[in-house]
């Protein structure tokens, strides 16, 4: 069909309103449309799909078999329309629409609920749609498209990701109750050299981190000298458990230390002296994004709202 043949959305609407009530003057109320012009309109389709969709008589309105077949394709086309107009309000309205969150899994259960909780309060009218997975696989879901923003431990070090760092904070020593360093302070982060660590599986971004620490504490890495890890865990949960076990000892970031540890009376908890080991956490979206500023704005008031938080909020000079 050339582009002169190409039917009007005026009268894809004329057409869909006389289907959907098989009478002219109810379609044409309906749409704030007059009767002659409804009747124009459907008439110029017809001549411009070059097919009768109606049956005309002087007592009721019939879709023809070309017309009804034809009249679910109309309708599709005017749904079609009306979400691509309501995406393009979403993108000028801030905070509203979707928006498609990633988090990794050592922070959703623990910073879920103020994020969730701002959300409702301050902007009711944004859809979040929250997807929990593994660092990799969210940068890979930004980069598709597939991913809108993401919430997880930095730096990460990506071309075209831009960091909007929210906190720090700090990692806890957890091991099983009556351990010599249980209920310790000052800690010096050497101890972990000789300990036996358990640590999540590989994939998740807290082993890397706390294998860092390890390292720089000087903890041997070969198995011949002690260091391996043997033993490792799918979730913060499963790994705790087998601390209250007395299968080694673990890192703990703080925000996940009270839903993890509170109802476990096997289980204590050391504090390593100043500067402690620890993580930054920021949300992480795809340069140039459209929706920069909103994401912006988002990262200033989730700061504000994770004070509570047993957390360092950074400044927004600092973050930047």
């Amino acid at each position: 069909m050339s582009k002169a043949r190409q039917p009007s959305l005026s009268q894809l609407r004329a057409f869909t309103a006389v289907a959907e009530h098989l009478h002219f003057r109810e379609a044409a109320a309906e749409i704030g449309m007059s009767q002659p012009a409804l009747s124009g309109a459907v008439a110029a389709l017809e001549e411009t799909l070059g097919v009768q969709l109606l049956e005309r008589t002087t007592r009721r309105v019939l879709l023809s078999p070309a017309g009804e077949r034809l009249a679910v394709r109309a309708r599709a086309v005017l749904d079609a329309v009306g979400a691509l107009l309501e995406e393009a309000e979403a993108t000028r309205t801030p905070f509203t629409g979707t928006l498609r969150l990633g988090v990794i899994p050592t922070c959703a259960p623990y910073l879920l609920p103020t994020v969730l909780d701002l959300v409702h309060e301050r902007y009711p009218r944004l859809d979040l749609r929250v997807h929990e997975e593994q660092t990799t696989s969210l940068l890979d879901g930004l980069a598709a498209g597939r991913l809108d923003l993401l919430l997880l431990a930095v730096p990460l070090g990506v071309p075209g990701v831009r960091e909007l760092p929210l906190f720090d904070e700090d990692f806890v020593l957890v091991m099983e109750r009556g351990h010599e360093l249980a209920d310790g302070a000052g800690i010096p982060r050497e101890r972990l050299r000789d300990l036996p660590l358990l640590l999540l599986d590989e994939g998740h971004c807290l082993r890397d981190q706390a294998l860092e620490v390890c390292r720089e504490a000087g903890r041997p890495q070969s198995r011949e000298t002690g260091g391996e890890v043997t033993t490792t865990a799918a979730g913060l949960s499963t790994l705790v458990q087998l601390v209250a076990g007395g299968l080694g000892v673990t890192l703990l970031p703080r925000t996940a230390l009270r839903l993890e540890t509170a109802r476990n009376e096997h289980l204590a908890t050391g504090h390593f002296a100043d500067p402690a080991p620890g993580r930054r956490i920021a949300l992480a979206m795809r340069t140039g994004t459209a929706r920069e500023q909103e994401f912006t704005a988002l990262a200033d008031a989730l700061r504000e709202a994770m004070r509570p938080l047993p957390v360092r909020p950074l400044e927004v000079s600092a973050a930047a």
